[in-house]
């Protein structure tokens, strides 16, 4: 604990930190989160790194990992705390799009259905749906991850960035796609795999094992749910597979 810290018995903390004692007790006996300030009579006492390591634990708890898990991930690469809170509130935002996102559709819903009952509202119900299949095929992809690395990747995602990379990615995709039927190891090909591979490493950040289940998760089409759609055709996977395979060879 830094010299100088405010010490604060476990119900102070658990007060000012809004958590239990009893869930302090529960961090403690995991090894999770364990002060090393005691009282002349044996309390625990709690300072600032202890606020620090509590959100931590909080932020990796909200990516629903178990507490075995984050306290591997902590004692492997620690968050600080505004890299915590950072985290926390991006997952947060995503979370909060997704919220807005399904109770306006119910509002339009409801307000439609409390008249005219002829008078549906199919696209309000239509985007209810949608939202919460988008829900479920996010939890689906993150079985291909393992918790390191689904951490990772919720540190590295910014809204701003993840619009951009959309928008990357379909406009490569349309490109590919007015490619198709020329030579994929020609000029315009090899640009093509070069852009595709480019936004791959952005997305992976250049680490193999997130490449290696993002890899598995197409590998894997066959047993993906029915809502899951390709973000691209077969003739574009294709022609990209051959591209990609003639520039790795010239590069080798």
């Amino acid at each position: 604990m830094k010299t100088g810290q405010t010490r604060l018995q476990a119900g102070e903390f658990a007060k000012l930190a809004g958590v239990t004692v009893r869930t302090l007790h529960h961090y403690d006996r995991l090894g999770l989160l364990s002060p090393e300030g005691r009282s002349s009579a044996g309390y625990r006492l709690y300072g600032e790194d202890d606020l620090a390591r509590l959100q931590q634990i909080a932020a990796l708890k909200f990516l629903r990992l178990p507490l075995r898990r984050i306290k591997e991930l902590l004692a492997q690469s620690p968050l600080d705390l505004r890299s915590a809170l950072r985290l926390q509130g991006r997952v947060l935002a995503d979370h909060r799009r997704q919220l807005d996102a399904a109770l306006q559709a119910i509002e339009r819903a409801e307000n439609a259905a409390s008249g005219d009952p002829e008078g549906i509202d199919w696209r309000s119900l239509r985007a209810i749906s949608e939202v919460l299949t988008m829900h479920e095929n996010t939890e689906w992809v993150k079985r291909y991850y393992t918790d390191e690395q689904l951490a990772e990747l919720a540190k590295r995602d910014d809204p701003a960035v993840r619009s951009a990379g959309e928008h990357d990615w379909a406009q490569l995709i349309a490109e590919v796609e007015g490619a198709l039927g020329e030579d994929p190891a020609g000029e315009r090909g090899q640009a093509l795999a070069a852009r595709w591979s480019a936004l791959i490493k952005a997305f992976t950040g250049g680490d193999p094992g997130i490449r290696s289940g993002l890899q598995n998760l197409y590998a894997d089409r066959a047993n993906w749910p029915a809502t899951m759609k390709m973000p691209y055709s077969d003739e574009v996977g294709a022609f990209i597979a051959k591209a990609v395979a003639a520039r790795d060879r010239d590069v080798g």
